[in-house]
């Protein structure tokens, strides 16, 4: 892992060896948008070992980039230190003078990552960008049901390093195994199982992370908070996932014996993507878990409301069995979930009873469908 301030490994710096390709990726935000990333870059650097791959991203989506082969490196940063087009050209000349990039790739397309690459084009770097689909996307609201699924987001970042290397690859990814390889053996998981307790032979752990960015993403609280009661009551034990004071003092409040929260109790994103390793499933919405879950190799349930599967943002390596949803006329009725409802009564979530939850998941744990 390499951030600012530290010395960079020869095979990044300036000193350019010609079978070499240094490329440059640029992704900020958001963090499911960063996670979903993952399978594409790491499936790209494997199958490349001719390429030098840096990624450019916030300095605390890092530890998603910690199991990457040799030939990645992150730089993390914050972006308030960059603010404005000083800031960003500050950011630029940073960024160029460490290393001679031969590609740029912009999987963000942002104000930010546009002004960026700008900068590099001008220099005579080759760029390319995503090509989000948003207008596929606003065709797909109110059509869910009966429109067929847009092309997924990790094959739309994988078309951006095809375009700009002229390169092929296929994205093949085993989260589980790349994490293995990097962290179960160290440390770090002995300390996940101070708080976890050891695994019994046979016993089944879920996390649940009810939350998302948007409300209309979220499936209704107290039933959730059902839903993890049947799960306990079958055996499970279960594992909480939130962020913020809100969230924390919910979950704290749903603690009982074999149902834990992780709020404030784990060192940060690094400790939860570990746990999440331990999973046998995550329940979850359209949101950040869902991607980091899938990411580290850990199946998933999601549940999704006013957002659909079908926009490309369903969770690498993940099925239909894997979704639990209410067909409706008029879902989506927004791409991110930003909206609220028109109908006001989130019927695409209150239609979703907790024993639908609680079955599926025995369901996907009893098959031991996996990625």
């Amino acid at each position: 892992m390499i951030t600012p301030g530290n010395t960079l490994s020869d095979m990044f710096t300036k000193k350019k060896t010609s079978s070499l390709t240094r490329l440059l990726i640029m992704r900020f935000s958001a963090m499911g948008d960063v996670a979903t990333t993952i399978p594409v870059i790491h499936s790209l650097a494997t199958q490349h070992s001719e390429l030098r791959v840096t990624v450019l991203t916030r300095e605390r989506f890092t530890p998603m980039y910690e199991w990457m082969p040799s030939n990645v490196r992150v730089i993390g940063i914050d972006l308030n230190d960059y603010k404005g087009i000083n800031g960003l050209y500050r950011l630029y000349s940073k960024i160029s003078s460490e290393c001679s990039y031969d590609a740029v790739a912009d999987l963000h397309n942002v104000l930010r990552t546009k002004f960026l690459r700008t900068c590099f084009q001008m220099s005579g770097v080759k760029v390319a960008v995503i090509n989000k689909g948003r207008k596929e996307k606003h065709e797909l609201i109110g059509h869910g049901t009966s429109a067929k699924a847009l092309r997924p987001m990790t094959e739309r970042y994988a078309d951006v390093f095809r375009s700009l290397l002229g390169i092929d690859f296929k994205v093949s990814y085993d989260g589980r195994e790349a994490v293995n390889k990097q962290y179960l053996a160290q440390q770090t998981m002995v300390d996940i199982r101070r708080f976890t307790g050891v695994k019994a032979d046979g016993e089944k752990w879920i996390g649940i992370a009810p939350f998302a960015a948007h409300k209309q993403k979220i499936y209704p609280t107290e039933s959730m908070r059902l839903t993890a009661k049947l799960l306990l009551e079958k055996g499970y034990k279960v594992f909480l996932f939130g962020a913020g004071c809100e969230e924390t003092a919910e979950l704290q409040s749903w603690e009982c014996d074999g149902m834990k929260s992780c709020c404030g109790k784990l060192k940060g994103l690094r400790d939860e993507l570990l746990l999440m390793t331990q999973l046998d499933l995550m329940i979850c919405m359209d949101s950040a878990n869902m991607h980091m879950a899938a990411m580290v190799g850990t199946q998933t349930l999601s549940i999704w409301g006013a957002t659909h599967p079908k926009t490309g943002f369903m969770a690498y390596g993940q099925g239909e069995h894997n979704v639990i949803q209410t067909e409706m006329a008029c879902r989506p009725c927004s791409i991110y979930g930003n909206k609220p409802c028109h109908r006001g009564d989130m019927l695409c979530m209150t239609a979703i009873q907790p024993s639908d939850i609680v079955e599926r998941a025995v369901t996907l744990l009893t098959n031991n469908a996996c990625l």
